[in-house]
C-alpha cells in the first residue's frame, strides 16, 4: 500500500481517489477548502497547493503526486504559473512522480487528427500556459530532477463533468431547445472521466510512461448531433431540437459572460473536426476506451441524481 497525494477533487480528482481506493492505496486530496470524495483510505487536507514547502511535506514519502486541479479560465494565466511551480518543486524534493492532467489546447487548430507527435503550436493564451507547464516539467525531467508525465484528453463525460457536453446534454434531458456557437454534425472526440483517471494511474506507476505525454484513450469520434441523439433515447426524452448560434452571439455573449469570453480562443475546436488519436496509450499502457454509450448512459444517471442547484 502506497501514498499518493491528489491535488484538486473535481470529477478527474474524485474519478482519481475513487480508482486507487478500490486498488487498496492510500489517498491524500490536498483542496484550500479540504473538500474530496468521503472514502475509506482518503484523507481530505485543506492547503493552499501553490506554496511548495506545505505541499512538499504532504507529499513526503508518496508514490505519486496527481496535478488534478484547474483554476478559472479566466485566471489560466496568473493561477496556474505558481501552482504548477510548487507541483514540480515537491515532484523533484520528494520523488513521487507527478502526473498532470493535460488537454488538446496547447495544439490550437489543426488539420486532421491530432497525437501525441502533433506540435504544440497554440498561439492562443490558454494553450500557451498548458504548454509552459509541460514544458517545464518535461526539462526537469531530462535533467534527472523528477520524474513527470501527462495525459490529454478531450471535452469530458461523466459525472461531474463541467463542460461543452453539460452545456449540450442539460437542455436536451429537459426537453428544451439547445444553442451553442458549434457545428453539431462535425466529429468530435469525446473522453470519458473514468477512463482520464484510469490513464493517469497507469501513467503514473509505468516508467514507460515517464518524459512523455499520452492522450487518453477515447471512444471512435461522433458529432455533438448525434451525442444529443443517444443522450436523448437513452434517457427517454424528446428528439433534441439544436440550432447553431452564430459566432457574432459568442462574441457578444462575452462581454458580459467570463466563461463565453475564454470560449472564443477555444472556438475553433467546435467548428470542425476535432479528433484525438489514442492508440498509443492503449497499445502501450493496456487503457482501452469506454464505449460512449455507457460514457452516456453513466453522464445521464450523474445529471438526472445531480442536486438541483448543481445541474
Amino acid at each position: 500500500m502506497s501514498l499518493h497525494v491528489i491535488v484538486g477533487a473535481g470529477p478527474v480528482g474524485t474519478a482519481t481517489a475513487h480508482h486507487l481506493t478500490a486498488a487498496g492505496e492510500k489517498v491524500r486530496i490536498v483542496t484550500r477548502r479540504g473538500t474530496g470524495p468521503d472514502l475509506p483510505g482518503v484523507e481530505r487536507v485543506a492547503a493552499d497547493a501553490s506554496d511548495a514547502d506545505h505541499l512538499t511535506a504532504l507529499t513526503d514519502d508518496a508514490a505519486a503526486l496527481y496535478n488534478c486541479a484547474n483554476p478559472p479560465y479566466h485566471r489560466w494565466p496568473t493561477d496556474w504559473p505558481p501552482l504548477a511551480g510548487a507541483l514540480l518543486t515537491a515532484a523533484e524534493r520528494t520523488g513521487a512522480v507527478l502526473a498532470t492532467v493535460g488537454n488538446l489546447y496547447g495544439y490550437g487548430p489543426v488539420d486532421g487528427p491530432m497525437t501525441e507527435d502533433t506540435p504544440l503550436a497554440s498561439t492562443g493564451v490558454k494553450g500557451r500556459v498548458r504548454n509552459r507547464m509541460w514544458a517545464d516539467a518535461l526539462a526537469a525531467h531530462r535533467a534527472g530532477r523528477a520524474r513527470v508525465t501527462e495525459v490529454r484528453g478531450s471535452d469530458y463525460l461523466g459525472a461531474g463533468a463541467v463542460s461543452l457536453p453539460m452545456m449540450l446534454l442539460l437542455p436536451v434531458l429537459a426537453g428544451r431547445r439547445v444553442v451553442l456557437p458549434i457545428d453539431f454534425d462535425a466529429p468530435h472526440t469525446w473522453t470519458y472521466v473514468d477512463d482520464v483517471a484510469r490513464t493517469l494511474v497507469a501513467a503514473a506507476a509505468d516508467e514507460r510512461a515517464w518524459g512523455r505525454a499520452w492522450h487518453v484513450p477515447s471512444a471512435a469520434a461522433v458529432s455533438a448531433r448525434h451525442l444529443a441523439t443517444r443522450a436523448a433515447a437513452l434517457a427517454g426524452a424528446p428528439a433534441p431540437k439544436l440550432t447553431r448560434l452564430p459566432y457574432a452571439g459568442l462574441w457578444l455573449g462575452g462581454l458580459v459572460s467570463p466563461m463565453a469570453r475564454e470560449l472564443r480562443e477555444t472556438a475553433y475546436q467546435f467548428d470542425r473536426p476535432f479528433v484525438m488519436d489514442s492508440r498509443r496509450a492503449t497499445e502501450t499502457l493496456g487503457i482501452t476506451p469506454t464505449p460512449v454509450d455507457d460514457a452516456l448512459a453513466a453522464t445521464v444517471t450523474a445529471l438526472r441524481n445531480a442536486p438541483a442547484g448543481r445541474r
